[in-house]
């Protein structure tokens, strides 16, 4: 049973990430071939995992936003496509993780890897692909890239510490939990946008716009991700809808539903999440809740703020096509809830 609120006030605008698409076709075609041929390996059950995710149909925002980025600023080379290979091979890698600590079923509308081939496999298999990346990270030459690159898996993996630390704690404030998506998303978003003017040998100042426009974008696309958990359509997530609250996991919504509620609502909330009672009749319970206290609406409105620093950071670069296309990917991932 998926319960769905709807968000839409009228037709949804027509944003889209088409143009960013197309500038990218070209070096992502080279990027797609470059995964295929770093995802091999005379262990069998390596590329079968690995391809089963990599091949699922992800948008590959993260790469494209690596090649857009090195050729705002007029990029020749070909580091970027080994560069947003890698950024993919790094996402690839912290989904199949995450699928394993959260024991989700679904990803993208499939079956998770661990649900196919077992928790051991698609941990293992991540850390293939992670070494992956960064071998391909060395090839490019770049110490600078590669020290923004594995300073995200850091952090990346720090995040996933920290998210367990807060993992069905209601008490969780909502600076806590931007220190969470800021290590577990924003973190790859911010690399991905600023290893492009590095090997454009851009001016710090444009790496430093660059990072705060994929740093802000990362906060927009998860709380838009979480408001869509509730909101959303097992189509749009690849995943059943309403999965973070089946399995206890404190995001904005309900960190503001539960902080605005009444002492009886708090008592549905400890009881939903601390004690593991998130049945369907709960969700349904759940969604009234955020509806009362306008969660899904402010979580929204947080992404929407985010993204407007996003934008804000690119303003003053020259107009180009793809200036016009990184922007185009903000209001994508907005419009996905509006």
């Amino acid at each position: 049973m998926g319960v769905v609120v709807n968000l839409e006030d009228g037709k949804k605008p027509e944003a889209s990430i088409a143009a960013l698409v197309e500038l990218t076709a070209g070096d992502m075609k080279a990027v797609n071939e470059l995964i295929l041929s770093k995802a091999g390996s005379n262990v069998t059950m390596i590329p079968e995992v690995a391809n089963h995710l990599i091949s699922s149909g992800g948008k590959r925002l993260r790469p494209m936003m690596t090649l857009a980025s090195a050729k705002l600023f007029g990029y020749e080379g070909d580091g970027h496509v080994k560069l947003a290979m890698s950024v993919e091979f790094m996402h690839t890698a912290t989904l199949l993780h995450d699928d394993v600590v959260d024991e989700s079923g679904m990803r993208r509308g499939k079956k998770t890897a661990r649900m196919i081939w077992g928790n051991q496999a698609s941990v293992l298999v991540g850390d293939f692909l992670l070494g992956q990346a960064f071998r391909t990270m060395v090839d490019v030459g770049s110490l600078e890239a590669l020290d923004i690159l594995a300073n995200a898996a850091a952090v990346i993996a720090e995040g996933e510490v920290l998210q367990l630390s807060v993992a069905k704690n209601l008490e969780t404030t909502e600076d806590e939990y931007l220190e969470v998506i800021k290590a577990k998303t924003a973190a790859l978003f911010s690399a991905a946008a600023e290893v492009g003017p590095v090997i454009a040998k851009a001016s710090r100042n444009d790496r430093t716009a660059l990072r705060s426009y994929g740093t802000n974008l990362g906060y927009a696309f998860q709380l838009v991700d979480d408001a869509l958990d509730y909101g959303g359509s097992t189509k749009d997530l690849g995943k059943n809808v309403g999965d973070d609250f089946r399995e206890g996991k404190v995001t904005l919504p309900v960190i503001l539903s539960y902080r605005r509620g009444t002492e009886d609502e708090r008592a549905f909330w400890r009881q939903a999440i601390e004690g593991g009672n998130a049945d369907d009749a709960g969700l349904e319970k759940a969604l009234g809740l955020m509806k009362k206290h306008n969660a899904i609406a402010d979580t929204i409105g947080r992404a929407r703020h985010f993204g407007g620093i996003a934008r804000d950071a690119l303003a003053p670069m020259p107009n180009s096509p793809h200036k016009t296309a990184l922007l185009d990917v903000i209001d994508f991932c907005i419009s996905r809830v509006v």
